[in-house]
């Protein structure tokens, strides 16, 4: 069952790495517009997005993709720094918020994105015998068919190239390729569109693929804890 979610907590479950599907070097720069029945605001420093591919590894971000593994820096400290300054601290949690989150996702569980699935709240890719050259590349088409809770299909259409990055893309979409055209859902009405306007080839080393240092490598269960932990302080702290 594949529920729609948002970009941000989409990606995320097991099986090995995979060696390259091609030697792509480079960087791949997106414009980002609301193209949902509801509008939203996106701001100038938000309207931009890069992603940089080193052959089979890609990053987004703070989030790096080997294959099918995801390895996420998130960074929390503010809020740590924050409830310090009102003297309370997290019940079990001792660190600085810092993060290291690694997660693998398997095939079967991505491959499953592409059988017919039109129960409310779900989705699945359809792939079309379409194509067209885009910044150099040729993009396949591919339909998001996406199902509200009342059971309506809301269909996105998406552009994808295999000739970039992993055989699926983790970051955006999880589709099998690259997105060159992709919209997110965001519930409600909204949704965002990401449309790639360059390709910029080479300027980009296997040390890039490098998240920051500092951040410790964190369970699921540890996560978990520290997060619920943070809410009931953020909670405390509005009482």
């Amino acid at each position: 069952m594949k529920k729609i979610v948002c970009a941000a907590a989409m990606l995320l479950l097991t099986v090995g790495a995979l060696s390259a599907q091609n030697n792509f070097r480079g960087i791949v720069r997106y414009k980002i517009e609301s193209t949902g029945k509801v509008a939203i605001t996106i701001k100038p420093e938000q309207s931009t997005a890069e992603i940089k591919v080193y052959d089979n590894q890609i990053l987004s971000g703070q989030t790096v993709q080997t294959g099918f593994k995801i390895a996420t820096a998130q960074d929390f400290s503010p809020y740590i720094s924050y409830l310090a300054a009102n003297d309370i601290e997290l019940e079990t949690y001792t660190g600085d918020g810092k993060f290291l989150i690694r997660d693998e996702i398997a095939k079967e569980k991505l491959d499953s994105g592409y059988i017919v699935d039109k129960e409310p709240g779900h989705y699945y890719y359809e792939n079309v015998d379409e194509t067209q050259e885009m910044l150099g590349y040729t993009a396949h088409k591919l339909i998001m068919h996406r199902y509200d809770e009342e059971g309506n299909d809301n269909p996105a259409i998406c552009w994808y190239t295999t000739e970039i990055g992993p055989e699926y893309c983790l970051v955006l979409g999880a589709i099998k390729g690259f997105p060159l055209v992709y919209t997110q859902e965001l519930g409600e009405g909204r949704a965002i569109t990401y449309t790639a306007t360059e390709i910029v080839k080479g300027k980009v080393k296997e040390t890039d693929m490098l998240l920051p240092a500092g951040y410790k490598d964190a369970s699921g269960e540890e996560f978990e804890t520290f997060q619920r932990e943070m809410q009931e302080a953020f909670e405390l702290l509005g009482d």
